[in-house]
């Protein structure tokens, strides 16, 4: 994807028919995007192409420096740990790489919805949607982190573009419900063109 590492080409739900969209969907750590293309495949819409990245394989300082796979090297899960920002950075432009290329392909910026399990958004685009998922039972990023992430885009973005959901059993994973919340967020999002 961007600089020297070698990572694997993304696990791809191609559209059943002409894909006139596309989904980026960016997996958890220590995860690979094979997962998460499964589960897309689950909820796919037919005009909708799912793209689903592996991350390089990093030493995460987190998880006491093993190599895994890793959008950007995490130090700390504290509020006010140091953060990667040469690591985000990288991750970002890779992210760019895959819209430029969807672009390229004939699906339109603006109907290219970016998604991912456990991650944070920043934008200059202030009137965005967000769909925000958390676990109420989530033993890895607590659901305060939830909470005051989406406090935190209310601020950033325009709230009412902001949906946050909880689910009263989910650990640090996804269930049916909240599957279908987010076919749902993504058809809406990306609505047939005849």
């Amino acid at each position: 994807m961007c600089g020297n590492m070698s990572v694997p080409l993304p696990a791809i739900v191609p559209a059943a028919c002409r894909a006139t969209a596309a989904v980026i969907f960016l997996h958890g750590l220590g995860d690979t995007g094979h997962g998460w293309a499964e589960a897309m495949a689950g909820i796919r819409t037919p005009y909708v192409k799912y793209i689903c990245p592996h991350a390089p394989v990093m030493p995460v300082t987190l998880n006491m420096n093993m190599a895994m796979p890793s959008w950007f090297d995490i130090v700390s899960l504290n509020l006010d740990a140091e953060e990667d920002e040469t690591g985000i950075k990288r991750a970002a432009e890779s992210i760019k790489a895959l819209i430029d290329q969807e672009v390229k392909n004939g699906i339109p910026s603006h109907r290219i919805v970016l998604g991912g399990f456990s991650q944070s958004v920043k934008s200059n685009n202030k009137d965005m949607s967000v769909l925000q998922c958390h676990g109420e039972a989530d033993p890895l990023v607590p659901l305060i982190f939830g909470c005051l992430t989406v406090e935190k885009l209310k601020v950033m973005l325009n709230p009412s573009n902001i949906t946050f959901k909880t689910y009263s059993r989910m650990l640090h994973s996804a269930c049916p419900e909240e599957m279908m919340d987010i076919k749902q967020f993504i058809e809406k999002q990306l609505p047939k063109i005849n």
